[in-house]
């Protein structure tokens, strides 16, 4: 038997702030990280897609939240499978170490929403949604894993009555 698909997807966006260059040595290990951690990510069960650069192999090089800010745009088919490689795969590693490379933010700096499945966001809308959440909390138009919607619950919010499973 073979599972159904999922009408929707789950998008998340992840900002961090830079302490040092790139370039900088300090930076080594993380830079030599991205890779690994992000052949594991589109081997992982579950994973739909994730921004790259044009002719990049990863986002790094995109700014679009400032000089210093790199992104991480990714879709996912549950909750579960962005959990899993979250927290339970080598990924967690470099959550670990992130004070090594990244400033604490003050504000929130993920974000979660559930898309139409298919459906690939863009920058913008991902910031949109960062911006909503730190401008109004959770909801379900854009959450955190700690206070997180189901997508019933993020399309009964968005008054829309296609299903979703």
């Amino acid at each position: 038997m073979t599972e159904a698909p999922h009408a929707h997807h789950l998008a998340q966006l992840n900002v961090a702030t830079l302490l040092h260059p790139f370039d900088d040595p300090r930076m080594t290990p993380f830079v030599e990280m991205l890779d690994p951690v992000n052949a594991a990510a589109d081997a992982t069960p579950g994973f739909v897609w994730r921004l790259v650069e044009e002719g990049a192999a990863d986002a790094t090089g995109l700014r679009p939240a400032g000089d210093d800010v790199v992104v991480n745009l990714s879709v996912w088919r549950t909750r579960e499978a962005l959990w899993d490689f979250a927290y339970r795969s080598g990924h967690l590693e470099v959550m670990r170490r992130r004070r090594e490379w990244f400033a604490r933010h003050v504000e929130a700096h993920m974000v979660l929403w559930w898309v139409p499945a298919g459906h690939l966001p863009t920058v913008g809308e991902a910031l949109e949604r960062l911006a909503d959440l730190r401008a109004h909390g959770p909801s379900p138009r854009a959450f955190t894993f700690a206070c997180d919607y189901t997508a019933a619950e993020a399309a009964q919010d968005l008054g829309t009555t296609e299903a979703v499973r």
